[in-house]
């Protein structure tokens, strides 16, 4: 039986991959906002700049150095040996690729028909899977009891190009904070712009930070409304709009859910605008996207600020294991 998306990314670390470095935390000057809220029954993550840092501040399908690119590329065409099905042209193989891969991302931006003023978002997944299908022309194949299918294939061959693209670890404190909120009693879930790997880079991350088995034991059921599955990225409405849709499943009102997010008016203020509560977390200063002057508008203020997600105990007021930054 094939590996899935999760037991591969196991298997290419037990490999020893030398992936990017996840970016180093430095936290901003900024005096946190604690005040509990006791009407709140759940929360809802922005995973990456929150729970997952990622080199570039937020996730790329086209990174703007050529040399990440190359690099990205050439290690993916080495790893899934698709230089002999490639066509023979000048140039390096990259190149190539790069052509192919440029011209299907901007075809499927295009193509996307989002909500009116909404940006695009597209499945990285379905990308590899159409760059898949044309060197099946030149009779390319893989190994199907390791890789899966095609569509199984295109997840593993995304999750590879991207880890080589830009590194990812956890934020300080990611485990602990999950923990105290799914051990708390509280609904959980995640919200924003995600990838088919997305959780499996989150699962990942917070393996180093202790043992957790599965992310179903932390989030509650259905509670993912992830870009590339709605087909638009942030600050689009109709990611929080399902969002309300998921935990109102739950019994939920927009009131009760309060939503974590380091972008304050592609994250925190959607979210604000639909009712949610709203914390920014300020905990680094590539993921943080919010000014003085922006913090002092009514319509953008968050509720709350954190500048540790450990502070997450006392906004619900659940008792804390550590001191927090505020005590």
């Amino acid at each position: 039986m094939a590996k899935t998306l999760q037991e591969y990314a196991a298997w290419l670390d037990e490999r020893e991959r030398l992936w990017p470095a996840a970016p180093t935390p430095v936290v901003p000057k900024c005096t946190p906002y604690l005040k509990p809220l006791p009407d709140v029954r759940g929360v809802a993550w922005s995973v990456y700049g929150v729970l997952l840092f990622i080199s570039d501040g937020k996730l790329l399908h086209q990174h703007p150095d050529p040399l990440r690119m190359q690099v990205a590329l050439d290690k993916t065409i080495q790893e899934f040996n698709m230089w002999n099905s490639m066509s023979r042209k000048p140039g390096a193989p990259w190149q190539y690729m790069l052509q192919q891969y440029t011209r299907i991302v901007e075809d499927m931006q295009l193509a996307a028909s989002p909500r009116k003023g909404e940006t695009p978002e597209i499945n990285s997944a379905e990308v590899w899977r159409q760059l898949i299908e044309r060197l099946g022309k030149k009779e390319y194949t893989w190994d199907e009891d390791l890789y899966g299918d095609l569509e199984e294939f295109s997840e593993k061959v995304a999750y590879f190009f991207h880890s080589c693209l830009q590194g990812a670890g956890p934020a300080p404190g990611a485990l602990s904070a999950l923990e105290a909120v799914a051990f708390g009693g509280f609904n959980q879930g995640a919200v924003g712009d995600m990838q088919c790997f997305t959780m499996v880079q989150l699962l990942r991350a917070l393996r180093t930070q202790g043992a957790v088995a599965q992310l179903p034991d932390l989030f509650s059921p259905g509670c993912l409304s992830a870009s590339h599955l709605k087909g638009v990225r942030q600050p689009a409405r109709t990611l929080f709009e399902t969002c309300v849709q998921q935990f109102t499943r739950h019994g939920l009102d927009p009131h009760e859910i309060l939503f974590v997010g380091a972008r304050l008016k592609d994250e925190v203020a959607v979210a604000k605008q639909l009712g949610l509560r709203t914390a920014l977390y300020a905990g680094d200063k590539l993921h943080m996207q919010a000014s003085h002057a922006e913090l002092q508008q009514p319509e953008l203020r968050p509720d709350r600020i954190l500048s540790d997600l450990g502070q997450i105990r006392q906004l619900l007021g659940l008792a804390s294991s550590e001191p927090t930054m505020a005590e």
